[in-house]
């Protein structure tokens, strides 16, 4: 089934965001289905549940049989009768398989198929069973054994799968293409292009396959080719289920409505015969599910997520009485199935429940099944027990069988690994009372434990359903317990794990499931990651950045506009905003407000992060104003286009300026009255709003009138008066923003205690409104939650944990008056706009004509910036951003919005409810965007790529003492400019900033807590095709500002002194200008050749597609084996000798560009490769036999001096 668009209550239960089981049973539970189950220590039900003897089931009518827990509070995924015995699969959202015997459901198997993944199809065999997770095909024995283990691509997120005979099998997901899989050799047989990505459900006829995409559409494909027969544009927003039998198709799902995907009550039935829709089928539920339930007619069975089941004829009327509600345990159903026989219906709840209604008291799952195969009764029982207190009791009294096999517990050392204990904190007593002598400690025994024995605390399993368990954290906090603390673990600051290979295994898909970027944290001062998502997913201001370039060496505009274009590129891989922060970092305004953090002060969380980020927010608008407001002048770099804006005032200015007047009124009578902007709001909370304990409501709309609309008491100078005087100063509104940005301002108890005090009548309000009474000093309780209503009218209310800690509106509504004055208020989506008209002599309350004409504005909360307040890591920033239709379009290719959590790299969706609950004992609102509706329809959208093809004409050197004699490479002519698939050789020399910082275990491995900052050094790159061919068009050596700790000359060739631009003697230019070569050939889609390349795009912060990327480490590279060196490569493949003393990045990427041109020639341009792998296997006994190093030369030879590199000498 597609979950994508179903209601969003099931946001509560992705794997991400399930939170640890406990053994003490959930209190939504029914306990009338937990009787007499027996529940091990992690909550799982060790048996079914038993009948009720009063259950009477009329035959033909369905009706509940059974009800059984599979996990007690992890949400049932997929449920499926096996077609070959009598019984009935349960798969988890755990990665959990549970199977059932017979219709009394006794348990008869339960392993673990996935430890991180939701199991999302089940397929019986005759054999075992199939299971299909995200990435993983796994087939497995009904008993638990393991067949085979397919692990498919990490990019491919699988959805459904298809058995079309008995040995192949076809699988889909949200790619473009299906895959083909021969279950016999376990091997990927065909991949099946597909012209609209995302196939959730596959069926099959003996005329066509039938492929239901998340687009809506329905396509029916040939079965031999494949290829697309017909085409049904069944929904306008997303396809949620189809079925099909004889001549008719089926299918319900979502259509687009103004304020997303709505439930569509209208079937669509399709005739097969004339290819064409017949008349629409209206049913009485929200369909979610549907099967065709042939007996005597072809009845369709149509399942809602609240439980109600309807049954109709597809050419019929659908009639209320045909309607049944299945009970679930859990508020939404998850899954339903329906057997081979048609007796039995299954459904799956979110609470981990399955019930079983059948027809018949008796009935069978398959017209005929097989004799299932049980487990031998246990013989130890049979046997004598044995006395363990008796030390002399001979241990051959226990039977074991003789056998010459190897036995089940010698495990192979491959598959074991010593897993030492880490040693308890020494206790605090001997801490403070020790002396040390060296380095060794002396303390007397505080006797508070046992000799020699020390009590070691077993892990808690209460985790074991976590989707974030599954992944190493941070080394912080690794001795607290998990569950005592009260910040959900998406909220929790998440780190790096590094290893030997840095980033290469750090699996970031399990933090980030979706297509858009997260920014990595370790880089100094990226506590502002948040708010770059902000303003990222702010269209205009996203088009206006970049769109901008201009000639400063340290532009926050421009540095953010490159790192907007990574983002746009990237689809799912996280960015680094290194190249932005460097730039940040040289602002003296920012150093000056004190935004710039020391290393020591952000790993230990000193400084208030909450009132930092305001401030960097109000710097921020503050820089691009500024930026976007600069007189044009001559472009320093070539390729710089026109100014976006005029030098009068920015597009920045436009969209979050605000024109005001200051009025200023001294006692003595003269008003003094400026005009001014400001480009964000501070919120100013009542006085006494502390003491006040009675509850008394202010809307959040009277508040933010009160800050904008500010009156205060000040001194100040009166010019009348000619001294200082209490003046009452006023601030009036002449326009107002298209984006209005509010400083929360929470950094005290009394401003907290104000919000919580709000949300806490806010929520009493809302229980009122909606047919509930609270008196002061009421808790409520589950039940009386119950009792507000029908379950029909509870529908249409917001649960009890979306009203909570709610001040925050989603919508204001704001009003200029004809007086200067401004009118605020909380808007829903279901009023109607309404302005002030003048009715003879008094005033009335009338419908809008136009909102511009009368100044009415409506502005939607777009993102929200909170602080979480977490002791053990010192607190963390995130946002909560809603993303809009056109972000989802080119990522995704859909067209609706939808609210994340931005963690860093940690990126979920989550509840619109979510982004303005506020619990203030650790997650604290700081900033908050509010966007006017309408708003892209103001500006232009446009991106016009500023970089030309200047920037990589000629350009004068930094360097003082550079001459032409030390030019090392010959700039492109206008005749050589590179075209789309040029192949261009690149290498880099790096410097370290600072160095890593590690730790050393008690086992006596490192780990790597922060790794080494690296800077770009130098960039050479080199033609690949043409007369010039291995001639460098580019070589730049990088100047730098920033104290340099090693120069890494043995690997780099640098030396100290060459990127100095007073004494050095080599082609030095600023990180911009190359830059923005670098950036002018990905966008002109030429192929990068070199060897590493991944690292290189990282330090530079370039994000460069796939596609265009050519590198000789994979190249030639073995699966599961050691990555081989440039210098070897070009040993054995080019018989030369490189890399002698130092690194040099012309002759690398030259040696690189040999080595692509070597491969194509081994594998014909790539059509023989298993020819190719022959010549594979042979490096790789060399390089074992060679121990991977070079021989000695006896004649240092090198490339440089090929005849090749003579006319950059001649320069």
């Amino acid at each position: 089934m597609n979950f994508e668009g179903l209601d969003p209550g099931l946001a509560e239960y992705t794997p991400a965001m399930h939170s640890a089981l406990d053994p003490v049973l959930d209190p939504h539970l029914n306990p009338s289905l937990l009787q007499n189950v027996e529940l091990d220590p992690e909550g799982v039900a060790l048996e079914a549940l038993p009948v009720q003897e009063s259950v009477h089931i009329m035959e033909g009518v369905y009706s509940e049989l059974h009800s059984v827990v599979a996990e007690v509070g992890v949400p049932v995924s997929v449920s499926h009768f096996d077609l070959h015995e009598e019984m009935l699969w349960v798969g988890s959202h755990g990665g959990h398989a549970t199977s059932f015997f017979g219709p009394a459901l006794e348990r008869y198997s339960s392993f673990q198929v996935n430890g991180s993944d939701d199991v999302r199809q089940i397929q019986s065999l005759e054999n075992g069973i199939l299971f299909l997770t995200k990435s993983n095909l796994k087939y497995m024995a009904r008993g638990g054994l393991i067949i085979f283990d397919y692990l498919l691509d990490e990019s491919e997120d699988m959805h459904s799968l298809l058995l079309t005979d008995s040995s192949t099998l076809l699988v889909g997901g949200l790619q473009s293409h299906i895959l083909e899989i021969d279950l016999n050799t376990v091997q990927e047989t065909q991949k099946y292009a597909v012209e609209t990505p995302g196939v959730t459900i596959m069926r099959q006829t003996n005329r066509f396959f039938f492929c239901g995409h998340t687009s809506g559409k329905i396509s029916l494909r040939d079965l031999r080719s494949f290829k697309v027969e017909h085409e049904f544009d069944a929904f306008s927003g997303s396809l949620s289920d189809f079925d099909v039998h004889g001549n008719l198709l089926a299918a319900c799902g979502f259509s687009s409505r103004l304020t997303g995907l709505a439930c569509d009550r209208f079937l669509k039935v399709y005739d097969l015969r004339m290819m064409r829709a017949i008349t629409p089928l209206q049913v009485h539920v929200d369909p979610a599910f549907l099967r065709f339930i042939p007996t005597y007619t072809s009845r369709l069975a149509i399942i809602s997520q609240s439980g109600q089941c309807q049954f109709c004829e597809p050419t019929g009327l659908a009639n209320p009485a045909d309607i049944f509600h299945v009970n679930p345990v859990g508020p939404l159903l998850m899954t339903f199935d329906v057997s081979a026989s048609k007796q039995a219906l299954a459904f799956g709840d979110s609470e981990g429940c399955v019930h079983l209604w059948t027809d018949s008291p008796e009935p069978s799952f398959n017209p005929y099944s097989r004799e299932t195969e049980f487990a031998l009764p246990c013989l130890v029982d049979s046997l004598p027990p044995l006395d363990w207190s008796q030390d002399l009791l001979p241990l051959s009294l226990i039977p074991v069988p003789l056998t010459t096999d190897t036995l089940l517990s010698d495990w192979p050392a491959a598959n074991s690994a010593p897993a030492p204990r880490r040693a308890p904190p020494v206790d605090a007593e001997i801490l403070r009372t020790m002396k040390k002598v060296g380095f060794i400690g002396y303390a007397p025994n505080p006797r508070t434990r046992l000799r020699n024995q020390i009590p070691y605390r077993l892990k808690e399993s209460d985790s074991e359903f976590d989707n974030f368990s599954q992944v190493t954290e941070s080394p912080v906090g690794r001795e607290e317990e998990p569950h005592l603390h009260m910040v959900s673990k998406k909220y929790r600051k998440v780190t790096i794990k590094y290893s030997k290979l840095g980033l290469e295994d750090f699996d970031f898909k399990h933090y980030n499931k979706t297509l858009f970027a997260g920014l990595e944290p370790h880089i100094p001062n990226a506590y502002c990651n948040c708010m770059i998502q902000v303003l990222y997913f702010l269209e205009p201001v996203r088009c206006l950045i970049q769109n901008h370039l201009c000639q400063k060496e340290f532009c926050l505009a421009c540095e953010l506009g490159f790192l907007f274009h990574m983002l746009d590129l990237s689809r799912g891989d996280p960015c680094q905003g290194s190249n932005f922060l460097r730039a940040f970092r040289t602002i003296p305004e920012a150093s000056a407000l004190g935004l710039i953090l020391a290393d020591s002060d952000e790993a230990s969380g000193k400084g208030n992060l909450a009132r930092l980020i305001q401030r960097w927010n109000r710097f921020i608008l503050t820089q691009l104003h500024q930026d976007m407001q600069e007189l044009e002048v001559p472009q320093a770099y070539r390729g710089a286009g026109g100014s976006f804006c005029s030098s009068g005032d920015s597009v920045i200015g436009q969209l979050f300026s605000c024109e005001m007047e200051n009025c200023s009124l001294c006692r003595c009578g003269s008003e003094t009255v400026r005009a001014s902007s400001t480009l964000l709001f501070t919120l100013s909370y009542p006085e006494g709003s502390n003491s006040d304990k009675t509850g008394k409501n202010c809307d959040f709309a009277q508040v933010l009138k009160r800050s904008i609309c500010l009156e205060q008491n000040t001194q100040a100078w009166c010019d009348n008066c000619e001294k200082y005087q209490p003046t009452i100063q006023t601030r009036n509104i002449r326009h107002l923003p298209d984006i209005l940005v509010i400083n929360c301002e929470v950094n005290s108890l009394k401003e907290a205690d104000f919000w919580r005090m709000q949300a806490e009548v806010a929520f009493k309000m809302a229980i009122k409104k909606h047919g509930g009474e609270i008196s002061k000093n009421k808790e409520f309780a589950l039940t009386d939650w119950k009792e507000l209503g029908n379950p029909e009218g509870m529908l249409m209310c917001p649960s009890i944990e979306e009203l909570k800690n709610v001040w925050l509106p989603f919508s204001i509504r704001m009003k200029m008056t004809k007086n200067k004055g401004l009118d605020v208020c909380n808007w829903t989506d279901g009023d109607e706009i309404q302005v002030v008209e003048k009715l003879g002599k008094g005033w009335r309350w009338g419908p809008a004509r136009a909102e511009e004409e009368h100044g009415v504005y409506v502005y939607d909360l777009m993102a929200t910036v909170v602080h979480i307040l977490d002791s053990r890591t010192g607190g963390s920033l995130v946002a909560h951003i809603k993303v809009g239709e056109t972000y989802h379009q080119r990522k995704e290719g859909v067209t609706h919005q939808q609210w994340y959590l931005f963690n860093d790299f940690l990126i979920e969706p989550i509840d619109k409810h979510e982004a303005v609950q506020f619990d203030m004992n650790w997650k604290v609102p700081a900033i908050l965007y509010y966007v006017k509706r309408n708003l892209n329809s103001k500006y232009s959208l446009n991106i016009k790529n500023p970089i030309e093809a200047s920037v990589l004409l000629a350009e004068a050197s930094l360097a003082r003492k550079q001459r032409k004699t030390h030019t090392t490479f010959i700039p492109l002519m206008l005749n050589e400019m590179p075209q789309v698939g040029d192949l261009v050789g690149l290498d880099a020399e790096f410097v370290t900033l600072n160095e890593e910082e590690a730790e050393l275990r008690s086992d006596g491995t490192k780990s790597t807590i922060k790794p080494s900052q690296m800077s770009v050094a130098r960039i050479t790159c080199v033609r690949g095709q043409g007369p010039n061919e291995g001639i460098p068009f580019i070589d730049d050596y990088i100047s730098t500002q920033e104290q340099v700790v090693d120069y890494l000359t043995q690997y780099s060739g640098i030396k100290p002194g060459d990127l100095d631009a007073k004494i050095s003697s080599k082609h030095l230019t600023t990180l911009k200008s190359t830059y923005l070569k670098l950036r002018f050939l990905i966008d002109i889609g030429v192929k990068f050749v070199g060897h590493g390349l991944q690292k290189d795009f990282r330090v530079i912060n370039l994000m460069v597609p796939k596609d265009q990327v050519l590198d000789t480490v994979y190249l030639f590279h073995m699966p599961r084996k050691r990555m081989i060196s440039l210098r070897f490569l070009a040993w054995y493949f080019l018989d030369l000798k490189i890399q002698g003393e130092t690194h040099d990045s012309i002759e690398d990427a030259r040696t690189a560009l040999q080595l692509y041109r070597k491969y194509l020639e081994l594998s014909k341009n790539g059509t023989e490769l298993e020819s190719f792998h022959k010549v594979l296997k042979g490096l790789y006994e060399k390089g074992r036999k060679m121990d991977w190093k070079v021989p000695e030369p006896e004649g240092q030879t090198s490339p440089k001096n090929a005849a090749v590199f003579s006319p950059v000498l001649a320069l």
